[in-house]
């Protein structure tokens, strides 16, 4: 039995109350889906900058109306001190996924960036704190690796950061080491590589790879890849990130650390558009456009510090994962 299959049995159990930041968005929404699945109390804060009704919708479909009474839904502001302090109240754990994400959209807005990824997540640390949060686990990013080459990317080695973006999340990982040293905080800071899955916005111009390409392949429109389509990126299922959160509140020996969260494998923009041709039965070949400012070339991840630490071990490759997305978008298309 894996350290995920024992923590869930062990949570089905147990009843502890969650708050997850960002809960309407597309990550925070299966992590509240899987709490509540869980049989745990969950608290969500969204301000519907990214998230949409429509998640928390969907999510709710799956449990039962008794897992549904154990959520409750907060629309208010990590930037906010008050919303922040009312959401925090009487929390077991802090699972912190809201921010606004897209490395072109940071660098159009770098101050809406920086306002909701920095200081947000600085009232969401100061709130835990005089809550007596017992853990915050936040989401950071691969992109704090900015231009360090070494691959795999391993969590103790990063270049210059490449964007605001970046930035924002980079000063995230300072503020968890200083309040985890100078608070006595229990915070562990999560670096996703490329998540991808249902409920994943394919629309406007920061919209991801994996959700642009899979709506426009299926609706029959032109699709793009910046750059010659070699850039490789390390694609990670929403469920093992999921996994990795809810390890990361719970496993004694993680506070104080970032991990990094992929599968370990990486795959290029070509190889991914040939695989959701063939899962869109869509034969259009993508046009090519140049690369944007900000774009790192190549990420793999090092995941040996999550499964050593964590006990994270991810149940979704690539194939699995597109699958699973391209069977939702298309039962979402019919609706």
């Amino acid at each position: 039995m894996t350290a995920y299959e024992k923590l869930q049995r062990k949570l089905g159990r147990t009843q502890k109350k969650w708050l997850v930041t960002g809960a309407a968005g597309f990550i925070g929404s299966h992590v509240v889906e899987k709490l509540l699945q869980l049989n745990q109390k969950v608290v969500g804060l969204d301000n519907f900058a990214t998230g949409y009704q429509a998640n928390l919708d969907d999510l709710q479909q799956s449990l039962s109306s008794k897992e549904r009474r154990n959520f409750c839904f907060i629309e208010g502001d990590i930037t906010s001190k008050s919303d922040c302090a009312r959401a925090c109240r009487g929390v077991d754990f802090v699972l912190h996924q809201a921010a606004l994400g897209s490395v072109p959209r940071s660098f159009a807005d770098p101050l809406s960036t920086h306002m909701a990824n920095t200081t947000g997540f600085l009232q969401i640390l100061l709130a835990a704190q005089k809550a007596k949060v017992k853990r915050v686990v936040y989401a950071s990013s691969s992109s704090v690796y900015g231009d360090e080459k070494t691959l795999p990317k391993k969590e103790g080695k990063t270049g210059a950061v490449l964007s605001p973006y970046a930035v924002s999340k980079a000063v995230d990982e300072l503020y968890a080491g200083v309040f985890e040293s100078g608070y006595n905080q229990k915070i562990v800071g999560l670096r996703y590589f490329n998540v991808f899955g249902p409920r994943q916005d394919p629309n406007g111009p920061y919209a991801a790879v994996i959700p642009q390409w899979m709506i426009g392949l299926l609706k029959g429109k032109s699709t793009y890849i910046y750059g010659d389509g070699r850039t490789s990126r390390d694609f990670c299922y929403v469920e093992n990130v999921v996994q990795a959160n809810l390890l990361a509140a719970t496993i004694k020996s993680a506070p104080g650390r970032v991990y990094n969260v992929a599968v370990g494998a990486r795959t290029t923009l070509n190889s991914l558009h040939k695989a959701l041709r063939v899962l869109t039965s869509n034969d259009h070949l993508p046009e090519y456009r140049p690369l944007r400012e900000g774009d790192v070339r190549h990420s793999l991840a090092d995941i040996s510090a999550a499964k050593c630490d964590l006990g994270f071990d991810p149940t979704h490759a690539l194939k699995e994962g597109l699958e699973l997305t391209v069977d939702w978008y298309k039962r979402r298309k019919k609706r």
